[in-house]
Protein backbone atom coordinates (compact mmCIF):
# COMPACT_ATOMS: atom_id res chain seq x y z
CA UNK A 1 0.00 0.00 0.00
CA UNK A 2 1.41 3.40 -0.96
CA UNK A 3 1.81 6.36 1.38
CA UNK A 4 -0.92 8.07 -0.61
CA UNK A 5 -3.50 5.60 0.63
CA UNK A 6 -2.39 5.02 4.22
CA UNK A 7 -4.61 6.92 6.62
CA UNK A 8 -5.51 6.73 10.25
CA UNK A 9 -9.21 6.63 10.98
CA UNK A 10 -10.26 8.90 13.85
CA UNK A 11 -13.92 9.72 14.36
CA UNK A 12 -14.90 12.82 12.36
CA UNK A 13 -18.53 13.24 13.45
CA UNK A 14 -18.58 16.09 15.92
CA UNK A 15 -21.57 16.99 18.12
CA UNK A 16 -22.14 20.64 17.34
CA UNK A 17 -24.03 21.49 20.51
CA UNK A 18 -23.05 25.16 20.33
CA UNK A 19 -24.81 28.39 19.53
CA UNK A 20 -23.72 29.07 15.98
CA UNK A 21 -24.83 32.71 16.13
CA UNK A 22 -24.98 34.60 19.41
CA UNK A 23 -26.67 37.97 19.52
CA UNK A 24 -24.30 40.72 20.62
CA UNK A 25 -25.46 43.96 22.26
CA UNK A 26 -25.86 47.01 20.04
CA UNK A 27 -25.95 50.75 20.43
CA UNK A 28 -25.59 52.21 23.91
CA UNK A 29 -25.56 48.76 25.52
CA UNK A 30 -22.59 47.69 23.42
CA UNK A 31 -20.75 50.95 24.07
CA UNK A 32 -21.18 50.52 27.82
CA UNK A 33 -20.05 46.89 27.65
CA UNK A 34 -16.94 47.79 25.67
CA UNK A 35 -16.13 50.65 28.06
CA UNK A 36 -16.28 48.25 31.01
CA UNK A 37 -14.06 45.74 29.18
CA UNK A 38 -11.47 48.45 28.46
CA UNK A 39 -11.42 49.39 32.14
CA UNK A 40 -10.82 45.79 33.14
CA UNK A 41 -8.14 45.27 30.49
CA UNK A 42 -6.24 48.22 31.86
CA UNK A 43 -6.80 47.32 35.52
CA UNK A 44 -5.62 43.72 35.01
CA UNK A 45 -2.65 44.56 32.78
CA UNK A 46 -4.33 42.54 30.02
CA UNK A 47 -4.30 42.67 26.23
CA UNK A 48 -6.83 41.18 23.80
CA UNK A 49 -5.68 39.18 20.78
CA UNK A 50 -8.32 37.97 18.33
CA UNK A 51 -8.39 35.66 15.34
CA UNK A 52 -9.61 36.79 11.92
CA UNK A 53 -12.57 34.42 12.21
CA UNK A 54 -14.21 35.76 15.39
CA UNK A 55 -17.03 38.30 15.51
CA UNK A 56 -16.35 41.78 14.10
CA UNK A 57 -17.00 43.35 17.51
CA UNK A 58 -14.14 41.43 19.09
CA UNK A 59 -11.77 42.23 16.23
CA UNK A 60 -12.61 45.93 16.48
CA UNK A 61 -12.18 45.96 20.25
CA UNK A 62 -8.84 44.17 20.05
CA UNK A 63 -7.38 46.72 17.67
CA UNK A 64 -8.88 49.79 19.34
CA UNK A 65 -7.69 48.73 22.80
CA UNK A 66 -4.06 48.15 21.83
CA UNK A 67 -4.40 44.46 21.07
CA UNK A 68 -4.00 42.53 17.84
CA UNK A 69 -5.98 40.68 15.15
CA UNK A 70 -4.22 37.98 13.13
CA UNK A 71 -3.78 34.25 12.65
CA UNK A 72 -3.24 31.96 15.63
CA UNK A 73 0.55 31.76 15.69
CA UNK A 74 1.00 35.50 15.31
CA UNK A 75 -1.53 35.96 18.12
CA UNK A 76 0.76 33.93 20.38
CA UNK A 77 3.88 35.71 19.18
CA UNK A 78 2.26 39.10 19.78
CA UNK A 79 1.41 38.02 23.29
CA UNK A 80 4.97 36.85 23.82
CA UNK A 81 6.34 40.24 22.79
CA UNK A 82 3.71 42.36 24.55
CA UNK A 83 4.52 43.37 28.15
CA UNK A 84 1.01 42.60 29.43
CA UNK A 85 0.88 39.95 32.17
CA UNK A 86 -2.53 38.64 31.02
CA UNK A 87 -3.44 37.56 27.50
CA UNK A 88 -7.07 37.31 26.41
CA UNK A 89 -7.32 35.00 23.40
CA UNK A 90 -10.49 35.27 21.30
CA UNK A 91 -10.40 32.19 19.11
CA UNK A 92 -10.46 28.44 19.72
CA UNK A 93 -8.81 26.38 22.42
CA UNK A 94 -5.63 25.32 20.62
CA UNK A 95 -4.87 29.01 20.08
CA UNK A 96 -5.09 29.67 23.81
CA UNK A 97 -2.87 26.65 24.45
CA UNK A 98 -0.28 27.86 21.94
CA UNK A 99 -0.26 31.26 23.61
CA UNK A 100 0.30 29.58 26.98
CA UNK A 101 3.07 27.36 25.61
CA UNK A 102 4.96 30.39 24.31
CA UNK A 103 4.12 32.48 27.38
CA UNK A 104 4.07 30.06 30.34
CA UNK A 105 4.61 32.82 32.88
CA UNK A 106 1.52 34.76 31.76
CA UNK A 107 -2.14 34.24 32.58
CA UNK A 108 -4.08 33.26 29.45
CA UNK A 109 -7.88 33.63 29.40
CA UNK A 110 -10.45 32.83 26.72
CA UNK A 111 -13.99 34.26 26.36
CA UNK A 112 -15.27 30.71 25.84
CA UNK A 113 -13.17 27.77 27.00
CA UNK A 114 -15.45 25.28 25.22
CA UNK A 115 -14.63 26.74 21.80
CA UNK A 116 -12.59 24.03 20.13
CA UNK A 117 -11.68 22.87 16.60
CA UNK A 118 -12.62 19.84 14.49
CA UNK A 119 -8.97 19.26 13.59
CA UNK A 120 -8.01 19.22 17.25
CA UNK A 121 -10.96 16.98 18.18
CA UNK A 122 -10.21 14.64 15.30
CA UNK A 123 -6.64 14.00 16.44
CA UNK A 124 -6.78 12.67 20.03
CA UNK A 125 -3.37 12.19 21.60
CA UNK A 126 -3.72 8.49 22.48
CA UNK A 127 -4.70 7.45 18.96
CA UNK A 128 -2.16 9.79 17.41
CA UNK A 129 0.69 8.57 19.61
CA UNK A 130 -0.15 4.97 18.71
CA UNK A 131 -0.16 5.93 15.02
CA UNK A 132 3.27 7.54 15.41
CA UNK A 133 4.59 4.47 17.21
CA UNK A 134 3.62 2.32 14.22
CA UNK A 135 5.86 4.44 11.97
CA UNK A 136 9.03 5.24 13.94
CA UNK A 137 11.01 5.85 10.75
CA UNK A 138 8.97 8.96 9.91
CA UNK A 139 9.48 12.55 10.99
CA UNK A 140 6.33 13.76 12.74
CA UNK A 141 5.07 17.09 11.39
CA UNK A 142 1.87 18.54 12.82
CA UNK A 143 -0.24 21.54 11.96
CA UNK A 144 -0.78 24.33 14.49
CA UNK A 145 -4.46 23.27 14.79
CA UNK A 146 -3.68 20.58 17.36
CA UNK A 147 -3.64 20.17 21.12
CA UNK A 148 -0.60 20.85 23.29
CA UNK A 149 -0.25 17.10 23.82
CA UNK A 150 -0.13 16.39 20.08
CA UNK A 151 2.40 19.18 19.58
CA UNK A 152 4.48 17.60 22.33
CA UNK A 153 4.56 14.32 20.34
CA UNK A 154 5.78 16.07 17.17
CA UNK A 155 9.20 16.80 15.72
CA UNK A 156 8.02 19.89 13.82
CA UNK A 157 5.11 22.28 13.99
CA UNK A 158 4.03 24.14 10.85
CA UNK A 159 1.49 26.72 9.78
CA UNK A 160 -0.16 26.82 6.38
CA UNK A 161 2.22 29.48 5.10
CA UNK A 162 5.48 27.75 6.02
CA UNK A 163 4.43 24.09 5.72
CA UNK A 164 5.53 23.68 2.09
CA UNK A 165 8.98 25.16 2.79
CA UNK A 166 9.58 23.04 5.87
CA UNK A 167 8.38 19.79 4.31
CA UNK A 168 10.49 20.49 1.18
CA UNK A 169 13.48 21.00 3.46
CA UNK A 170 12.84 17.68 5.20
CA UNK A 171 12.32 15.93 1.85
CA UNK A 172 15.71 17.26 0.66
CA UNK A 173 17.24 15.66 3.74
CA UNK A 174 15.74 12.33 2.73
CA UNK A 175 13.17 12.26 5.51
CA UNK A 176 9.76 10.63 5.25
CA UNK A 177 6.89 12.49 6.86
CA UNK A 178 4.04 11.50 9.15
CA UNK A 179 1.56 14.37 8.84
CA UNK A 180 -1.42 15.40 10.97
CA UNK A 181 -4.18 16.30 11.19
CA UNK A 182 -5.64 17.91 8.02
CA UNK A 183 -5.66 15.49 5.09
CA UNK A 184 -6.48 18.20 2.53
CA UNK A 185 -3.61 20.43 3.59
CA UNK A 186 -1.37 17.37 3.75
CA UNK A 187 -2.32 16.35 0.21
CA UNK A 188 -1.65 19.88 -1.02
CA UNK A 189 1.79 19.94 0.62
CA UNK A 190 2.60 16.52 -0.85
CA UNK A 191 1.55 17.71 -4.31
CA UNK A 192 3.71 20.82 -4.00
CA UNK A 193 6.81 19.09 -2.60
CA UNK A 194 6.73 15.50 -3.83
CA UNK A 195 7.52 14.39 -0.28
CA UNK A 196 6.74 10.90 1.00
CA UNK A 197 3.89 11.76 3.39
CA UNK A 198 1.66 9.51 5.46
CA UNK A 199 -1.54 11.43 6.20
CA UNK A 200 -3.78 11.41 9.24
CA UNK A 201 -7.46 11.46 8.27
CA UNK A 202 -8.69 14.77 9.68
CA UNK A 203 -10.49 17.74 8.17
CA UNK A 204 -11.81 21.19 9.04
CA UNK A 205 -15.61 21.20 9.03
CA UNK A 206 -15.60 24.69 7.49
CA UNK A 207 -13.17 24.18 4.62
CA UNK A 208 -14.26 20.64 3.78
CA UNK A 209 -17.73 21.96 2.95
CA UNK A 210 -16.58 24.05 -0.02
CA UNK A 211 -17.81 22.44 -3.24
CA UNK A 212 -15.76 22.20 -6.44
CA UNK A 213 -18.74 21.90 -8.79
CA UNK A 214 -20.60 24.78 -7.22
CA UNK A 215 -17.44 26.91 -7.19
CA UNK A 216 -17.03 26.32 -10.92
CA UNK A 217 -20.62 27.45 -11.47
CA UNK A 218 -20.07 30.56 -9.36
CA UNK A 219 -16.92 31.40 -11.32
CA UNK A 220 -18.96 31.31 -14.53
CA UNK A 221 -21.30 33.89 -12.99
CA UNK A 222 -18.31 36.06 -11.98
CA UNK A 223 -15.68 35.49 -14.69
CA UNK A 224 -13.49 38.40 -13.57
CA UNK A 225 -13.36 37.39 -9.93
CA UNK A 226 -10.14 36.08 -8.45
CA UNK A 227 -10.48 32.94 -6.34
CA UNK A 228 -8.74 32.78 -2.95
CA UNK A 229 -8.59 29.36 -1.30
CA UNK A 230 -7.23 28.12 2.01
CA UNK A 231 -5.33 24.83 1.48
CA UNK A 232 -7.48 23.05 4.07
CA UNK A 233 -10.09 22.91 1.29
CA UNK A 234 -10.70 19.86 -0.95
CA UNK A 235 -8.47 19.41 -4.00
CA UNK A 236 -11.35 20.21 -6.40
CA UNK A 237 -11.57 23.67 -4.80
CA UNK A 238 -7.82 24.27 -4.50
CA UNK A 239 -7.40 23.45 -8.20
CA UNK A 240 -9.54 26.45 -9.16
CA UNK A 241 -7.67 29.00 -7.04
CA UNK A 242 -5.77 32.03 -8.23
CA UNK A 243 -4.17 32.19 -4.78
CA UNK A 244 -3.80 29.28 -2.36
CA UNK A 245 -2.63 30.39 1.04
CA UNK A 246 -3.02 31.10 4.71
CA UNK A 247 -5.42 33.60 6.19
CA UNK A 248 -2.71 36.26 6.19
CA UNK A 249 -1.85 35.50 2.57
CA UNK A 250 -5.49 35.82 1.53
CA UNK A 251 -5.88 39.16 3.29
CA UNK A 252 -2.76 40.40 1.52
CA UNK A 253 -4.04 39.16 -1.85
CA UNK A 254 -7.25 41.19 -1.59
CA UNK A 255 -5.15 44.28 -0.99
CA UNK A 256 -2.58 43.69 -3.71
CA UNK A 257 -4.24 41.92 -6.65
CA UNK A 258 -5.60 44.02 -9.50
CA UNK A 259 -9.19 42.80 -9.27
CA UNK A 260 -12.49 44.19 -8.02
CA UNK A 261 -14.13 40.88 -7.08
CA UNK A 262 -12.90 37.96 -5.01
CA UNK A 263 -14.45 34.59 -4.31
CA UNK A 264 -13.12 33.56 -0.91
CA UNK A 265 -12.96 29.96 0.29
CA UNK A 266 -12.37 30.27 3.99
CA UNK A 267 -14.33 31.26 7.09
CA UNK A 268 -16.38 34.35 6.36
CA UNK A 269 -15.17 35.98 9.57
CA UNK A 270 -12.13 37.07 7.57
CA UNK A 271 -14.30 39.43 5.51
CA UNK A 272 -14.14 42.04 8.29
CA UNK A 273 -10.37 42.47 7.94
CA UNK A 274 -10.52 42.28 4.14
CA UNK A 275 -13.17 45.02 3.97
CA UNK A 276 -11.19 47.09 6.44
CA UNK A 277 -8.02 46.94 4.33
CA UNK A 278 -9.61 46.87 0.86
CA UNK A 279 -12.95 48.69 1.19
CA UNK A 280 -13.57 48.99 -2.56
CA UNK A 281 -13.42 45.26 -3.26
CA UNK A 282 -16.44 42.96 -3.59
CA UNK A 283 -16.13 39.75 -1.56
CA UNK A 284 -18.17 36.65 -2.38
CA UNK A 285 -18.38 33.54 -0.21
CA UNK A 286 -17.31 30.36 -1.94
CA UNK A 287 -20.28 27.95 -2.01
CA UNK A 288 -20.84 25.38 0.70
CA UNK A 289 -24.31 24.62 -0.64
CA UNK A 290 -25.56 22.77 -3.71
CA UNK A 291 -26.63 19.29 -4.68
CA UNK A 292 -23.62 17.72 -2.94
CA UNK A 293 -23.89 19.75 0.28
CA UNK A 294 -23.88 18.29 3.77
CA UNK A 295 -23.26 21.67 5.35
CA UNK A 296 -22.55 21.83 9.08
CA UNK A 297 -20.75 25.16 9.01
CA UNK A 298 -21.83 27.18 5.97
CA UNK A 299 -18.47 28.97 5.83
CA UNK A 300 -18.36 29.88 9.51
CA UNK A 301 -16.84 27.90 12.36
CA UNK A 302 -19.47 27.23 15.04
CA UNK A 303 -16.79 27.25 17.74
CA UNK A 304 -15.32 30.57 16.64
CA UNK A 305 -18.83 32.00 16.87
CA UNK A 306 -18.96 31.09 20.58
CA UNK A 307 -16.63 34.02 21.34
CA UNK A 308 -18.57 37.11 22.44
CA UNK A 309 -18.22 40.44 24.20
CA UNK A 310 -20.30 39.07 27.08
CA UNK A 311 -17.99 36.09 27.37
CA UNK A 312 -14.98 38.37 27.34
CA UNK A 313 -16.46 40.48 30.14
CA UNK A 314 -17.24 37.34 32.17
CA UNK A 315 -13.66 36.10 31.80
CA UNK A 316 -12.24 39.42 32.99
CA UNK A 317 -14.66 39.75 35.90
CA UNK A 318 -14.44 36.18 37.21
CA UNK A 319 -11.27 34.62 35.78
CA UNK A 320 -13.29 31.83 34.22
CA UNK A 321 -11.84 30.47 31.00
CA UNK A 322 -8.20 30.34 32.08
CA UNK A 323 -5.96 28.11 29.98
CA UNK A 324 -3.70 25.65 31.81
CA UNK A 325 -1.04 23.51 30.11
CA UNK A 326 0.90 20.91 32.05
CA UNK A 327 4.43 22.39 32.36
CA UNK A 328 6.12 19.20 31.15
CA UNK A 329 3.84 18.98 28.09
CA UNK A 330 4.25 22.70 27.45
CA UNK A 331 8.04 22.48 27.55
CA UNK A 332 8.03 19.54 25.13
CA UNK A 333 5.45 21.19 22.85
CA UNK A 334 7.57 24.31 22.63
CA UNK A 335 10.42 22.42 20.95
CA UNK A 336 8.71 21.89 17.56
CA UNK A 337 7.34 25.46 17.71
CA UNK A 338 10.80 26.91 18.32
CA UNK A 339 12.22 24.67 15.58
CA UNK A 340 9.72 26.16 13.12
CA UNK A 341 10.41 29.72 14.25
CA UNK A 342 14.15 29.24 13.87
CA UNK A 343 13.74 27.70 10.41
CA UNK A 344 11.54 30.52 9.18
CA UNK A 345 13.91 33.10 10.64
CA UNK A 346 16.84 31.55 8.78
CA UNK A 347 14.91 31.09 5.55
CA UNK A 348 13.17 34.47 5.81
CA UNK A 349 9.84 32.69 5.35
CA UNK A 350 6.66 34.21 6.77
CA UNK A 351 5.55 31.74 9.42
CA UNK A 352 2.21 33.28 10.43
CA UNK A 353 -0.97 31.91 8.93
CA UNK A 354 -2.39 28.62 10.18
CA UNK A 355 -6.12 28.85 10.09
Amino acid sequence: MSAETLYATPVNDYPLTVDVERAEPVGAERAALEARIRELLQAQDAVLVAHYYVDDALQQLAESSGGHVSDSLDMARFGNEHPASTLIVAGVRFMGETAKILNPEKRVLMPELEATCSLDLGCPIDSFAAFCDLHPDRTVVVYANTSAAVKARADWLVTSSCAVDIVAHLRDQGQKILWAPDKHLGAYIRQQTGADMLLWDGACIVHEEFKGDELAALRREHPRARVLVHPESPASVVAQADVVGSTSRMVKAVQELDADEFIVATDRGIFHKMRQLAPGKRLIEAPTAGKSATCKSCAHCPWMSMNSLNGLLRALETGVGEIHVDPAIGARARLPIDRMLEFTRRQNVQSAGDA
